[in-house]
């Protein structure tokens, strides 16, 4: 393979250099800002029994706080992702994480349904260049043959920082009330806005990466030169963008699969509460296990990928193979309904979102098929509709159980539009490859970073 030749080539030419780890610990980095974009995300649900009767919230209302979030992320991808592409990388996250996490703190001083309302807009908005940022990172950092790793390695902190911060989360909610909760998240956010900003650099720019390394990134397809492709933003490139195929495939699945995804970070602890009755502390507890699941499916999914490009399979098979799996195997949430036992509920709960965590390598095909020098605007897209499901899911699971005092439709609703999310990886998205646009309109500029 045409990689394959230019790591030998790479590697050749550098054997009397040992190959720094630089990349690793930019990856680090996005790993930890990722790790706190969930978490700011998400400590509404953890706080959402106690708040709820605080300020007095129905079910109904509170999916439409759960919503709330969704609204502005969405409608903000697009400009997110032409800003990514205008300023760079490294002040694009830093302004977001600094912005997101300040908000996120003041939602602890909400009165009432318009404030915390406002606040979780203002979260939305400023979270909405994350993710196209670290598919660039990703893009820019690794060669090919590494990027399925690295995005598993990212997206596994969505779910560990859950995973394991979630019982001293439900702690600290239980202990201090949820004010304070959302004040220390948004504050540990801040002081890492800081760390990024001196830690972050691109590879030309970095201190810690030596020339075998950079060799090795580059023969990858990474970018370690100063210049770029920058294409100039025309409205004609997102229909352009979204005639594809591939794409419009892809952004359905999205969809698709983040259903699940909001489910477990907004509706899951009061799932718990009031239809399984579990105490608060047990909760706590038991919550832990699926974003334990979630987070392993992150890491088996970006290893795989890779272990199949090694072994010589195509692109294709790679990338496909185990995001269509998981959206299969996640559509298994609807069995829940019919257990009556915790152990069983829980077993079925983490089942459905490791599988979830392994179609999170969806990520890694945006990078792959987005045209050349629009990935940000292609990651926004591709964000825009995973979180359109942001805004349907909770608002839709909200009414349901507000109708019928169960959650009983509510999983059976996730477990439809994720079999859904499936079928157009099956049907619809066809061979993994780069769109090309027309070369008109891209030009050679000195990067902005």
């Amino acid at each position: 393979m045409k990689y394959a030749s230019g790591l030998q080539a790479a590697d050749a030419s550098s054997v009397t250099a040992r190959r720094s780890r630089a990349r690793f610990g930019i990856l680090g980095l996005l790993a930890v800002g990722t790790m706190i974009n969930y978490l700011d995300r998400s400590v509404a649900g953890i706080a959402a029994p106690s708040m709820s009767h605080d300020l007095g919230l129905t079910p109904a209302t509170m999916g439409v706080i759960f919503s709330a979030f969704s609204w502005t992320y969405t409608a903000s991808q697009i400009p997110g992702g032409i800003l990514l592409d205008r300023i760079g990388t490294k002040w694009t996250y830093f302004f977001a994480l600094t912005l997101w996490s300040l908000f996120t703190g003041l939602q602890g001083l909400a009165l009432g349904f318009v404030t915390l309302l406002m606040l979780r807009l203002l979260v939305g908005m400023a979270e909405a260049p994350c993710f196209p940022t670290n598919s660039r990172v990703v893009a820019t950092w690794f060669p090919q043959s590494e990027r399925a790793r690295a995005t598993g390695v990212y997206t596994f902190a969505e779910y560990a920082g859950l995973a394991f911060l979630s019982p001293l989360l439900f702690w600290l909610e239980h202990r201090y009330g949820w004010r304070a909760l959302f004040g220390l998240v948004g504050a540990f956010g801040i002081m890492f806005g800081w760390v990024w900003l001196a830690r972050f650099n691109e590879p030309h720019e970095s201190r810690r990466a030596n020339e075998a390394e950079l060799k090795h990134i580059e023969a990858g397809g990474g970018v370690v030169s100063s210049g770029r492709i920058h294409v100039r933003f025309r409205w004609s490139h997102m229909a352009a963008i979204l005639k594809e195929r591939r794409m419009l495939g892809i952004c359905i699945a999205q969809f698709a699969s983040n259903a699940t995804n909001v489910f477990f970070l907004t509706w899951f602890p009061t799932y718990l509460v009031t239809e399984r009755h579990m105490p608060w502390l047990k909760v706590g507890v038991l919550a832990v296990l699926p974003f334990i699941a979630a987070s392993v499916g992150t890491l088996a999914g970006g290893w795989i990928s890779d272990a199949m490009l090694r072994r010589g399979m195509s692109l294709n098979w790679a990338r496909k193979l185990p995001v269509t799996a998981g959206l299969l195997t996640g559509s298994t949430i609807v069995l829940a309904n019919f257990v009556d036992s915790t152990a069983a509920v829980i077993a079925i709960l983490c089942v459905a979102y490791f599988s979830q965590g392994l179609s999170a390598l969806a990520w890694m095909i945006v990078s792959d098929i987005a045209p050349k020098g629009l990935l940000g605007l292609s990651g926004g897209i591709f964000n825009l509709f995973a979180n359109a499901s942001g805004i349907v899911t909770p608002l839709v699971i909200g009414l349901i159980v507000n109708a019928t005092g169960s959650f009983v439709y509510a999983l059976a609703f996730v477990s439809a539009i994720t079999l859904v999310g499936a079928l157009c990886y099956i049907f619809v998205v066809g061979d993994i490859k780069r769109i090309e646009l027309d070369s008109g309109s891209v030009e050679k500029k000195e990067a902005i970073q």
